[in-house]
């Protein structure tokens, strides 16, 4: 999958969890970048992810993301 693809499911994914339509994703996006994201939004947006792209994160995967660009970078590697 194409990285464009994967920022356009996962900007459609940010949108329905934080239930903002403006929320533009950047690689160096943050929680504190995002209104409501906190740590139980957090388990909801992963969750949501693991969904759509049919993938299942390990909890050190988890652990290591430190923005939206490692997030989408991980999408990619489990996605092949």
């Amino acid at each position: 999958m194409e990285r464009i693809e994967i920022i356009e499911k996962l900007t459609a994914v940010f949108h329905e969890v934080f239930n903002d339509n403006s929320i533009v994703l950047r690689d160096d996006m943050t929680a504190a970048d995002v209104e409501n994201w906190d740590s139980l939004t957090h388990m909801f947006m992963i969750t949501k992810v693991e969904e759509v792209f049919g993938i299942k994160f390990k909890l050190r995967e988890l652990n290591k993301l430190k923005n939206v660009g490692d997030l989408c970078n991980t999408i990619a590697e489990k996605l092949g």
